[in-house]
């Protein structure tokens, strides 16, 4: 079983950072790509960014210049370092791991989620 654990949502000011981290936990043999994606009220889920094992990135236009997206092998782990947050950042932001498990399944994985709030 797999488990992904999103941490550092809150509420920030307009203009402000927040910096979310992912940490993947379980029967894991590899990860192929985690992202984070968004889901705000009344919308659907999209993609924020997106990175895969060789470090290969991709973004939102709506977040490019602005977010950045890492990942630490070692520890199962990504990140997601926002800057200049704007009101229309504030969502629910879920971790999505594509993951290949011990017994050699693999498959999509989504955590929780975590409130992200910008606002004055």
């Amino acid at each position: 079983q797999v488990q992904l654990v999103e941490s550092g949502g809150g509420l920030v000011q307009p203009g402000g950072s927040l910096r979310l981290s992912c940490a993947a936990s379980g029967s894991i043999f590899g990860i192929y790509a985690m992202g984070w994606y968004r889901q705000a009220p009344g919308k659907q889920r999209d993609l924020v960014a997106r990175i895969t094992s060789d470090g290969s990135t991709n973004y939102a236009d709506s977040v490019k210049g602005r977010f950045t997206i890492s990942r630490d092998n070692a520890k199962n782990t990504v990140y997601l370092q926002m800057n200049s947050l704007k009101p229309e950042d504030t969502a629910v932001y879920y971790c999505k791991g594509g993951i290949t498990t011990r017994n050699g399944f693999r498959q999509d994985y989504w955590g929780k989620g975590t409130l992200v709030t910008v606002s004055s």
